[in-house]
C-alpha cells in the first residue's frame, strides 16, 4: 500500500475541512497538530481550497494535507501544485482517477456500489471512499458490499460522528474514517480553534479507547503470589486461576510469581486498536518497548511502553471482540 495511505490508516481519522478563507488555514492546522491529529482533507467546495492547501503545506510540513471533493483533472493539478499529498473525490470519475493513477498520486474515489468497487480494482486501487456512508446504508451495507472483495479497504465518510465512529472502525476492512464534526465550518469561520482542538482530542480519545484492564503485582516467588491471591479471594471473593507464571484474582488483578517489568508491577491498559494506540502515543513522544511485543497470527496484541507510573510499568493490550 502507498505510504500516504498507510499513514492515513495509522491515524484512523481524517478531518474533512470546508474552509471559506485562506487566512483560517494556518490556525486550523495548528489546532489539529495541538490535538495530535496531523492530517487535514481540504475540500474543493470553496474558492479558498487551493490557497489553504498551499499555506498548510508550506508552513506546517508535519501536517499531512490532502484535497477533497475533487471533481476535475484541473482541480487535481491545482491541489497537487499547492502541495496536496492525496486526492479524494465524492464519486468515481474515471478521468480523475485515471489521471491520478498515471501520475502516481494517491487517490481514494467515492463509491457506494459493487460496480464502482470493481472499477477501482480494475485500476489496482487498494483503498476507496465509501460515500455518503450513512445515507448509503451505513456499516451493514458496507459489510455486505465488501464481502466479495477481499483486496480493498474503505474510508467511510458522510454521517460519521462520535456516536458511530468506533462501530465503523471495528470493521477490519476500514482503513480510517472521514468526518467533519470536529472541524465544523461555523467553528472555523468564528475563529474558535480552541474548540476544534478540544473536539479533535475528544475524538482521538474515543477512537483509541484507553481503559484500565487490570492491575498486576510482582512477587518474589509462587508462595508469595498465592498468598496475595488468597487474600484477594478472602476479602472480595475473587476467583483464583493459576496459569503460567501468574495468578489471576478475578479479572482485575494479576499476581506474578517473580520480578518482572515494573518495580512494583504493571498497569494493563486495553485499547480499541493497539496499532493506532501505539502510533498516537509515539506522536506525543512516548517510546514503546519493541522487545516486549506479543503477536498472534501476525497481529500485535500486547506491548509495554517505557514510562512508569509510581513503579508500575504500563502495558497496552488489544481489546477482544
Amino acid at each position: 500500500m502507498d505510504e500516504v495511505l498507510k499513514k492515513i490508516g495509522e491515524l484512523g481519522l481524517v478531518p474533512v475541512v470546508k474552509i471559506e478563507k485562506a487566512e483560517h488555514a494556518l490556525p486550523l492546522g495548528r489546532a489539529l497538530l495541538e490535538a495530535n491529529l496531523p492530517i487535514a482533507e481540504i475540500t474543493f467546495r470553496t474558492d479558498a481550497a487551493e490557497a489553504a492547501i498551499a499555506v498548510l503545506t508550506r508552513e506546517l510540513p508535519e501536517l499531512l494535507v490532502g484535497a477533497g471533493t475533487v471533481l476535475t483533472i484541473d482541480q487535481v493539478k491545482k491541489a497537487t501544485g499547492a502541495g496536496a499529498a492525496f486526492i479524494v473525490s465524492p464519486g468515481f470519475n474515471p478521468a480523475v482517477v485515471d489521471y491520478c493513477v498515471e501520475k502516481i498520486i494517491p487517490v481514494t474515489p467515492g463509491i457506494n456500489n459493487p460496480t464502482q468497487i470493481e472499477m477501482a480494482l480494475a485500476r489496482k486501487l487498494e483503498v476507496v471512499k465509501f460515500f455518503p456512508a450513512e445515507p448509503s446504508g451505513g456499516l451493514s451495507m458496507l459489510k455486505a458490499m465488501a464481502a466479495p472483495y477481499g483486496g480493498i479497504k474503505f474510508i467511510p465518510t458522510g454521517g460519521i460522528n462520535a456516536s458511530n465512529l468506533n462501530s465503523y472502525l471495528s470493521f477490519n476492512r476500514i482503513l480510517a474514517c472521514g468526518g467533519s464534526w470536529m472541524v465544523k465550518p461555523a467553528l472555523i469561520s468564528a475563529g474558535n480553534f480552541a474548540e476544534i482542538t478540544r473536539l479533535t482530542r475528544e475524538a482521538l480519545s474515543l477512537m483509541v479507547g484507553f481503559e484500565l484492564a487490570h492491575l498486576g503485582f510482582n512477587e518474589n516467588n509462587l508462595d508469595q503470589a498465592r498468598e496475595s491471591g488468597v487474600l484477594l479471594k478472602r476479602l472480595f471473593n475473587f476467583p483464583l486461576i493459576e496459569k503460567d507464571e501468574r495468578i489471576a484474582a478475578g479479572e482485575s488483578f494479576e499476581i506474578k510469581n517473580s520480578p518482572s517489568l515494573g518495580e512494583r508491577g504493571h498497569i494493563a491498559i486495553a485499547v480499541n486498536d493497539i496499532n493506532r494506540a501505539v502510533a498516537f502515543l509515539q506522536r506525543i513522544g512516548v517510546s514503546v518497548q519493541q522487545d516486549t511485543a506479543v503477536k498472534k497470527n501476525g497481529l500485535l496484541k500486547e506491548i509495554y511502553i517505557k514510562p512508569q507510573v509510581s513503579g508500575f510499568a504500563l502495558h497496552l493490550i488489544q481489546k477482544e471482540g
